[in-house]
């Protein structure tokens, strides 16, 4: 069973501090649930946009599914495409 946790994006978006949270995260889980609340700005595109975002910051071990409005991220051990 993969350890995973949450986290929220809200008005400020996707910033460094973040990008950080998400980095110490994934020393300790493989997956990380990132919820997009209503002040981030609920649309599709934006949600697409974030998690391009996310997995760009960082690195080509990690992938993304996007189901509803929330981001899942997983973290691989090996380069992913």
């Amino acid at each position: 069973m993969y350890k995973q946790t949450k986290i929220q994006i809200g008005k400020n978006g996707l910033t460094s501090g973040i990008i950080k949270n998400l980095k110490l995260a994934f020393t300790t889980h493989n997956v990380v649930k990132i919820s997009v609340l209503k002040s981030a700005g609920h649309e599709r595109e934006k949600v697409l946009e974030i998690g391009e975002k996310i997995v760009s910051e960082l690195g080509r071990k990690y992938t993304y599914k996007i189901i509803g409005f929330v981001i899942i991220v997983r973290k691989w051990r090996k380069e992913q495409g």
